[in-house]
């Protein structure tokens, strides 16, 4: 794929636009839901994998680091 495009000044402002507006949920959940979300059971495997991968962001060097 060589055919390359340079964005429009126009594409640029609203690249920019939209990358300042806020990013919120659409809403907070309700109290039901609040609730279900607290019995649930978490998959151990997940928790583990989580936890992994958080201490592999927290130590993350070089490109690609936020």
């Amino acid at each position: 794929m060589t055919d390359r495009t340079k964005p429009t000044s126009e594409t640029r402002a609203a690249e920019r636009e939209e990358a300042s507006a806020a990013h919120d949920a659409d809403r907070a959940p309700t109290p039901d839901e609040e609730a279900v979300a607290e019995t649930l059971e978490l998959d151990p495997e997940v928790v583990k994998s989580e936890k992994e991968m958080a201490e592999r962001g927290a130590k993350q060097k070089g490109e690609g680091r936020i």
